[in-house]
């Protein structure tokens, strides 16, 4: 990955989530400077971001997770993070639907450790793992009397990077397996289509370039090594350009 696309994927991730990303979302040098649709001025503000309802998080989870995910994918002075992109909207719409309640889990044990290349092999629906882990994290946090909303940067980064590490038990969840499970909800929320909730207004199709879900270049295929320079448009978006959730659609298909 040349220098430009690495600058762009650590600003993107922060400290924790640059060492993290997929390899499919790299881009090498040529490709960014070519399709990358100019970035907005300034980063929106949080506070004129549309309220969001939640449906399954409680506001002890919720205030968690907001400040989780805007340390996981900051904001900076060009582009908004995660929080500002809805992702605690799509992580918290994915809890309450049919992947939090593990409707294509396996669901009738042993339960037994197993091995790396075994996969997820714990008895918790993801609903059950993230609502189980969240509470033993908060309990503690409040025994230790500051909240992790509270915590400055820099102890919010330490303390992910300790939950990444692994090695305590999370109320009977690993660690490592509950920052595993945030981690890849944030990507999923902060890239995926907004009608899963998260990628308001698609500023992360907008950052990298991504044309998104048009439904067809019959107009282009006879033309070569030209820029495709249109902005990005949604699964669920309207003739007036109105992106419409769909709670019948499901993140996780086979």
């Amino acid at each position: 990955m040349g220098d430009v696309s690495r600058r762009t994927l650590i600003r993107v991730t922060g400290a924790i989530g640059a060492t993290m990303l997929p390899t499919a979302l790299g881009f090498n040098d040529a490709s960014a400077q070519e399709n990358a649709v100019a970035p907005p001025a300034a980063a929106p503000d949080p506070s004129s971001a549309p309220t969001t309802t939640y449906l399954f998080l409680n506001d002890a989870e919720v205030s968690f997770i907001e400040a989780a995910v805007a340390r996981l994918i900051p904001a900076d002075d060009r582009w908004p993070g995660a929080r500002e992109a809805g992702v605690p909207n799509y992580i918290d719409k994915q809890l309450g639907g049919a992947w939090g309640a593990g409707e294509r889990l396996y669901r009738d044990g042993p339960w037994e450790p197993g091995t790396p290349s075994q996969g997820y092999q714990l008895p918790f629906t993801p609903a059950e793992l993230f609502r189980t882990a969240l509470a033993a994290i908060n309990q503690q946090l409040s025994q230790a009397g500051t909240p992790f909303a509270k915590m400055s940067g820099e102890e919010q980064d330490a303390y992910l990077h300790g939950l990444e590490q692994g090695g305590k038990s999370l109320g009977g969840v690993p660690a490592d397996v509950f920052f595993a499970h945030l981690w890849e909800c944030t990507v999923e929320g902060f890239f995926s289509d907004p009608v899963y909730g998260g990628n308001r207004n698609m500023v992360a199709w907008q950052m990298i370039g991504f044309p998104g879900a048009y439904a067809s270049y019959y107009d282009l295929v006879d033309q070569h090594g030209i820029k495709i320079d249109r902005p990005p448009t949604s699964l669920g978006e309207d003739a007036h350009g109105h992106v419409h959730m769909d709670p019948g659609i499901h993140a996780r298909m086979p």
